[in-house]
This record gives structure tokens, sequence and C-alpha cells, in this order.
């Protein structure tokens, strides 16, 4: 429904700011709200604790309203002239009601969109605290509205550090995120509280590592009544893992999002033991992402601009699995028998991307004169070539392991050719010499006349005697 307008011709100067929102309406809703949370009588419909457990239908309408006028800036800086903040503080404190928790918090989102507001909102340390505990709330709308909150004053430079701050010393923030991530089936909630995760350890490496050592003691979190639940050993890896699953195949935006704080995760040599030295050494980890990689990104049968599509998932998953490879090649999982689909799915990306590359460089003759939109083609390329040298690293670690065995096989399979090696070597060389050259000794066992062809091809690997 649409939020009441001023009648101007009624009551002069009752608009908020310049809009056609009345003030006097505004304020009775308020002053209703504060007759919610604190009733001067005794309510019938209040639970027998003395608060209301459900809201009217008037009075829900009525403060949603109030939600959809708060993304206006003025009615914004009006609700917090009028201390709105301090009234949603004592709804956070005495309210029963899920709906109005979520509704409060949901203003207040809005309202942290602009940056007096947000530095405002993030500098009281009472209403900072009250926030980082809906966390541990065990409504899911509420617990959506929370993470939006804080993703956005997160992305405020202005005040990032003290929301950083203020999650490093308070241990809860861990035990809820993981218990959300771990447990909850909503996938919109998990994308957003992954979308915080990420920006955190985006934000401050200190606060990762202390996450990724975290979950040595057992945790009090959410629960649906007032006594304090204990909650399993959390490890980060695990739960990231868990909400990975969930998000897959609903939510591409979100398994991004996931993949990237993995990602984040292999920056340090902890995160990559917190992968690797997990209680299955990293199986679950690898299988996820092997799965990713060998049924569901980038396939055969998708056209070469997928890549594009996909450049910034597929960055950070083979980022991660290059970091596995590099420190665990004694596990079984990462044994060329189980991997030579991953190595023959590198390969075809950078078939992709040469194609990609191709019809690129068309494009740009077509529109030399143009100057619209070069900015994010260069950021196209920018990413695209962060792709092509993890593509790259991992391809040359894999092609080392390749025995004689793997290398028939792909021959027989047609996966390995004479333009599937090219497109390998052209990328490779001269950087990953070394790679190519232990690769050809292995594929003059299996096919003689293709390694000669590619040493013509590639006149640098001919051996010298």
């Amino acid at each position: 429904p649409s939020p009441p307008c001023s009648d101007a011709e009624e009551e002069e100067g009752d608009a908020v700011g310049n809009t056609v929102y009345s003030k006097h309406w505004l304020f009775s809703v308020l002053t209703r709200l504060i007759e919610v949370i604190a009733p001067a009588e005794p309510d019938p419909a209040a639970s027998p604790e003395g608060a209301r457990t459900e809201l009217d239908e008037e009075m829900e309408n009525d403060i949603c309203k109030v939600w959809d006028m708060s993304m206006d800036e003025d009615v914004a800086l009006f609700l917090q002239e009028f201390n709105a903040p301090d009234i949603f503080m004592g709804v956070f404190a005495k309210s029963k009601c899920p709906r109005l928790t979520e509704i409060c918090v949901g203003i207040l989102g809005n309202m942290a969109c602009f940056q007096d507001i947000c530095m405002s909102i993030s500098k009281d340390e009472n209403l900072g605290q009250v926030l980082l505990q809906r966390l541990c709330d065990s409504d899911s709308p509420t617990l959506l509205e929370t993470s939006r909150l804080l993703l956005t004053c997160l992305s405020q430079p202005e005040v990032a550090n003290v929301w950083v701050e203020r999650i490093r010393e308070n241990p809860s923030v861990y035990d809820c995120v993981c218990f959300i991530m771990s447990s909850s089936t909503n996938v919109e909630l998990l994308v957003k509280v992954g979308e915080v995760v990420d920006k955190l350890f985006d934000l401050d490496e200190e606060l990762m590592l202390s996450w990724i050592k975290n979950g040595t003691c057992r945790s009090v979190g959410p629960s649906v009544d007032d006594s304090p639940e204990e909650l399993p050993d959390f490890k980060i890896v695990p739960c990231i893992l868990e909400a990975a699953k969930q998000v897959r195949s609903d939510n591409p935006e979100g398994l991004d999002v996931y993949m990237h704080i993995l990602q984040l995760l292999t920056t340090v040599d902890e995160g990559i033991q917190a992968i690797v030295q997990a209680p299955d050494g990293g199986k679950e980890t690898w299988s996820l992402l092997y799965d990713l990689v060998c049924q569901e990104l980038c396939q055969p049968d998708d056209p070469p601009i997928i890549v594009q599509e996909q450049k910034t998932v597929l960055a950070s998953i083979l980022s991660v699995l290059s970091a596995m490879f590099a420190s665990q090649t004694e596990q079984e999982y990462t044994r060329m028998r189980k991997s030579k689909s991953c190595l023959f799915f590198l390969i075809r990306i950078l078939q992709y991307m040469e194609g990609c590359g191709k019809r690129a460089v068309d494009n740009s003759k077509e529109s030399e004169q143009e100057e619209t939109g070069r900015t994010d083609v260069n950021e196209e390329d920018f990413h695209l070539k962060i792709l092509k040298d993890i593509c790259c690293e991992l391809l040359s670690n894999m092609l080392q392991e390749l025995t004689k065995e793997n290398t028939l096989e792909g021959l027989h399979q047609g996966h390995l050719n004479e333009q599937t090696c090219s497109c390998a070597f052209q990328n490779l060389l001269p950087l990953y010499f070394a790679s190519v050259e232990s690769f050809l000794e292995v594929l003059r066992e299996a096919d003689q006349t293709l390694a000669d062809n590619l040493e013509k091809r590639f006149p640098s690997l001919k051996v010298h005697t």
C-alpha cells in the first residue's frame, strides 16, 4: 500500500522534507509503536510475560508503510531526528513479536543507506551491540534484515572499521554466523550472510585468521527460548561448504560469494591448512569444487561466451583447487586418476578464452571510435587475465603429474589432441616451460607422432642432442 500523503491544504508545513509524506502521520505511528512495547494498560492480546507476540493488522500495515517510506532520505532524516533508533532499541529489548523486530531492523537498514545516518547508527555502541545480538535470533526474516543492515554498514568505508572491531570483540558473532551457514535452508539468508562474511574477510585479515583458528571450545548460540543452547564445536570451512551446497543450484551469485570466501582463506597459510587438514583431509572441499567444474560450470555444450559470465566463480574455484593441489599432492583425491577431468576442463577454459578474445578483437575494431564502455571492457579483460593466470598455474602443476596411462586415456577419449595440446602450450609457454617439457616426454611415449608435431609448432621444445 502507498504511504499516506500530507494534505498541504489542511495543514501547512506537514510534509516531510521535499516529499508528500505526512509528518503528523509518522508521529502517530511512532507514538503507537512506543505504546505497543510499553502499554499504559494490560493488553489482552499480550503473552503471559506481558509482551505482544503478534501485531494487529492495522499496526503492521502502518509500520510496513514506514519501512517503505524510510528508503527516502528526507524520511530517514526525519526518523533520525525523532530518535527512531532509540525507539527501535526499546522494541529489540521488550518485544516478543518477531515480525515487529524484523520490520524495525529493516527500517534501520534503509536508514543506514545514507552516510550521515549510518555514521550515527554505527557510533552508538549500545545499538551496535544490540544489533549484533540479532544475529542470534531464531527468526529467519529478522536474521536476513540484520545481515542486510550489517552489509550496508560494512560497505561504507567511514564506519566499516567500527563494525569490524565490534565483531572481532564479540565472539558470539562467529558462533551465530556458523550456526546459520551450517543449518539454514533459507537460500536468501545464506547468500546475505555469506556476503557479510566475504566482506569481513576482505576488510580484515586479522579477523579472518581469528575465525580460522576459532572453534576450539564449546559455544553458546541461538535458542528459541531464553535459555542458552549449546552449539557444536564449529569450524569455519565445513560451515562454508554446507552453505555452498545449499545455494549452488538455486543462486549462482550466492555460490560465487561462498567460493570467494574459500579463495580468501587460501590467501593465508592458516586458511590453506584449515582446508586440507580437516578431519577428511580436505576431501569434501575437493569433491565439491571438482564436481562443480566437471559437472556444472563451463561444460562442452556451452558457448565460449560462458567463460565471461562465470569468470569470477571460476577464478575462485580454480584458485582453491590450485592451492590444495600444490599443498597436498600426496592426497589420494588429488592424484591424476581422479583429477584428469579437471585438467581437460582447464584446457577447455583456455580454448573458450581464446574464442572470447577473438570476438573481443572483432568488437573493438567495430567500435574503435566509441569511448563509451571502454572502462568496462578493460575491467572484463582484467578479470579474464586473472582467470587465465590461475588456470595456467593449476594446469602446469597437473601436467607434471600426468602419467602415460592418463595420457593414453585422454587421447582415446579425444580430450588430448593437437588442437587442445597446442592451446595449452600456447598459454603455458614460456613461463611454465618445465611443466610443458615434462608433459611432452610422457606424450612422446604415448603418441610419438603428436609429440613430433607439437615440437614443430613450438621450436623451443625441440630436444637438442
